[in-house]
């Protein structure tokens, strides 16, 4: 007897679901956001996009970076964070050129605080070259991948250094009200595009040996906390965490105020590391995870 089962990933099936997409999106963008029962619901945009279809888009949200990442081989990441603000040195000379010819005194201030903060750019990509040096000695199963939210700033400079030593890395970039796009040095295969925060930053865990946080604002400040209180709690392995900027994060957040407060505990804070630089941020995670760097 003949078999009429189609299982998930055979040509024909593929084939057949890729004929239901284009055939959806010939009817042109109007047609396709009315309602439709006649069309096939995974192919609905429509329908996908209700509310009680929630719960299928989150499970899509982290079946797809998922499934893709464990295509590519990336088993573990570094995760790398800090502010979209902070620009390039080039971005910053720039910046700070044009200011100057202009006169403005306001501008002017403005471009040398920006030339300031460029160093975090460096360090960054400093500490993602360190990184991919090292995991290009590794086997396939030793390597740690650089992973970011993808965007620009600290984001992208962790992704430049990859580039710089043509190693892959990973960007998670999320959906906002102003338009974003992927920095270019992520590598594309690697580039995914997220609607869900709570789905992102599950994205940056489920991998993660580590966690390094730049100077950053609300967004970096979220994502530090959320790895913090995963440690704390158990609910992840333990693994450290490294501020970058020791003189930033000393000022920003008062650590000895909430350990004297009895706020947390000592042992608590084990896992945090403050470094200077690109240099002193990998040698606290070579130190925690038992690594030995490259020469």
């Amino acid at each position: 007897m003949e078999s009429t089962q189609h299982p998930y990933g055979s040509a024909g099936l593929r084939a057949s679901l890729a004929d239901a997409w284009d055939a959806l999106h010939g009817a042109g963008a109007g047609a396709a956001l009315a309602p439709d029962a006649g069309r096939l619901a995974f192919a609905d945009p429509e329908f996908m996009m209700r509310s009680a279809t929630r719960g299928a888009r989150v499970q899509l949200e982290l079946l797809k970076p998922d499934m893709d990442m464990a295509a590519a081989g990336v088993h573990q990441t570094i995760v790398v964070y800090g502010s979209a603000r902070i620009p390039s040195p080039e971005a910053a000379e720039a910046q700070l050129a044009a200011a100057r010819a202009s006169g403005d005194v306001a501008a002017i201030a403005a471009a040398e605080r920006a030339v300031q903060r460029a160093r975090h750019y460096t360090e960054a990509r400093e500490f993602a070259r360190l990184v991919a040096r090292y995991s290009r000695a590794q086997p396939p199963e030793g390597k740690l991948h650089i992973c970011t939210g993808g965007g620009p700033g600290i984001m992208e400079a962790a992704n430049r250094g990859a580039s710089d030593k043509g190693e892959p890395s990973v960007g998670l970039n999320i959906t906002l009200p102003h338009e974003q796009h992927a920095n270019p040095y992520v590598t594309p295969q690697l580039s995914f595009r997220l609607h869900y925060f709570a789905l992102r930053k599950t994205h940056f865990m489920l991998r993660a040996r580590a966690h390094v946080a730049f100077p950053g604002g609300f967004g970096t400040l979220d994502e530090l906390f959320e790895a913090l209180t995963l440690v704390q709690t158990g609910k992840v392995h333990s693994m450290p965490i490294v501020l970058v900027g020791r003189d930033y994060w000393q000022r920003l957040i008062n650590w000895d105020a909430l350990l004297a407060e009895g706020m947390i505990a000592e042992k608590e804070l084990a896992f945090l590391h403050f470094a200077d630089n690109a240099q002193q941020a990998w040698a606290a995670i070579c130190a925690s995870l038992s690594l030995t760097a490259a020469a």
